[in-house]
């Protein structure tokens, strides 16, 4: 049920045949072991805490909210009741309401029948070690048969419309940041369509944009519905970013903004119906953190393009650092560059994860938004876009995803196995191996060659090798695929079909 720095699982019966194994005994342990994690870490009494909780839109977000708060004020930890809420704003409401840590629910992007929870201290979100040891104690109160401690005093509940505050926090920011003579409506002429997918990023629209004179006509899904019938509420999926797409042309607005399902995530499409998304967002985001950080150093993950490479070093005057896929894994450089003195405002990864150290290094897709909407506001009045901001970024032609199972039972060894191997299998081959590629191995090819690059890594969480393969010229990426198709064919431990299917 960890993944990464989450716990997740399934909450809905009958879908696939998929057995329910995220139940409310299970929910209450989790919650229970937070509760004694909480309570160690912070050194306080549980009544000297309170704990702030809030869902996404997800069909079982209510039962397990139920068990979550039963569970902390049973252990007498004071619990403040959000309801509706992003996960960044769970994290927010630790600074606004004084709470000594908050709980999400949510699977983000993943089917409706799951759920998870996210756990927050005024630190951040809790790391993946943290979550072990949650863990552990719920596993400890599982084995011994009973729910968690119920404290003498139990702990306090109220509700708040915390979401009211957290749009309030993001108007006052876009006043702020647009030079407007109308403080009050700054966004007035201004048309924005706004995709939430039924997840819970409506608040966006009718409580940030609207009220600030901004015209929001043609934004769709604003209503929350755990079923998400419509598309799923991913940036990275093609249904979902077509079906803003093509919102945004026919309303004629001057941007489109579509966001995932618990509001981490977000992006955006031009008035021409461009999507601005992937390497075209990291290159905005990077254009718009660079401007009052001259030679900052921006952090992607792994799978960014030799061209956004270019753009950020030669266009911005900026440092490209790749690390390793996983939003959790660039922020953590990105604090850890900061910390040893290297100026970092930004950890982004591809797949809209965006993490401005102005904001906590808080990943926030309505943060983001918000950065590129004053951007985009300022840019109108010059008779400039946001296009003109990326113009320079050179795009590749064509690019590949490649996903290979590992079928042996440790595939951790076994992936690591394989890299070696083909680090070597590159040497051997006189290839060029890229010197700042923190994750896996990435060969770069010449005129010629496929005018490209491939990068093969392992998975974070999951027992698959993915193979990303780009290029400037079309037939590229086969070619480069062809030359690796020989190293791995002969991987035992790999399955191959992705690979062969590919090249037939």
């Amino acid at each position: 049920m960890k993944s990464g720095t989450d716990i997740r699982g399934i909450a809905i019966e009958g879908v696939n045949g998929e057995p329910v194994n995220l139940t409310d005994d299970v929910v209450d342990k989790i919650s229970a072991g937070f509760a004694a994690w909480l309570i160690e870490k912070t050194k306080k009494s549980a009544n000297e805490l309170t704990v702030s909780v809030g869902r996404d839109s997800r069909l079982s977000g209510p039962r397990i909210k139920d068990a979550v708060i039963n569970a902390l004020t049973g252990a007498g930890i004071n619990v403040i009741d959000c309801g509706l809420a992003s996960t960044p704003a769970m994290f927010m409401s630790t600074m606004d309401l004084n709470c000594d840590g908050a709980v999400q629910i949510t699977a983000s992007h993943h089917p409706f029948n799951r759920n998870g929870l996210k756990f927050f201290t005024p630190a951040g979100g809790l790391e993946g070690g943290d979550i072990t040891d949650i863990l552990y104690i719920a596993q400890g109160l599982s084995e011994g048969g009973g729910k968690g401690a119920k404290a003498a005093i139990p702990g306090s509940l109220s509700r708040q419309d915390y979401m009211s505050e957290y749009a309030k926090r993001l108007r006052e920011m876009i006043c702020a940041g647009i030079n407007s003579k109308d403080y009050d409506r700054p966004l007035e002429g201004f048309h924005i369509v706004v995709d939430a997918g039924n997840g819970v990023g409506g608040f966006y629209a009718e409580k940030v944009l609207a009220p600030l004179g901004a015209d929001i006509k043609g934004s769709q899904f604003l209503e929350s519905d755990g079923r998400f019938p419509n598309h799923i509420p991913n940036p990275e999926d093609k249904q979902a970013m077509e079906s803003v797409r093509i919102a945004t042309v026919r309303a004629g607005a001057d941007l489109g903004i579509i966001f995932d399902t618990d509001v981490d995530r977000a992006g955006c499409v031009d008035s021409t119906g461009r999507e601005i998304n992937r390497n075209r967002l990291v290159a905005l985001a990077s254009a718009i953190a660079l401007e009052d950080n001259p030679g900052g150093a921006i952090v992607t993950d792994s799978i960014t393009s030799s061209g956004l490479k270019v753009f950020i070093e030669k266009e911005l005057g900026g440092v490209h650092h790749r690390f390793k896929r996983g939003y959790k894994n660039v922020i953590n450089e990105a604090l850890s560059l900061n910390a040893q003195g290297i100026n970092c405002p930004l950890a982004i990864e591809t797949s809209g994860h965006a993490a401005f150290r102005e904001n906590y290094f808080l990943d926030d897709g309505a943060y983001l938004v918000t950065k590129i909407i004053i951007k985009a506001a300022n840019l109108k009045k010059e008779g400039r876009t946001l296009e003109n901001l990326i113009e320079k970024l050179k795009e590749p032609v064509e690019t590949v995803e490649l996903r290979f199972k590992i079928t042996e039972p440790d595939f951790h060894a076994c992936g690591e196995r394989i890299l070696k191997s083909l680090e070597q299998y590159a040497a051997e081959k006189g290839w060029n191996v890229a010197d700042d590629s923190r994750e896996g191995v990435r060969v770069s090819f010449g005129k010629g060659e496929g005018e490209g690059w491939f990068l093969l890594r392992l998975s974070v969480h999951d027992p698959v090798m993915p193979l990303n393969i780009e290029s400037d010229v079309e037939g590229g990426c086969r070619i480069i695929a062809e030359k690796l198709a020989g190293f791995l064919l002969s991987q035992s431990g790999l399955e191959k079909a992705a690979l062969i299917d590919y090249l037939s």
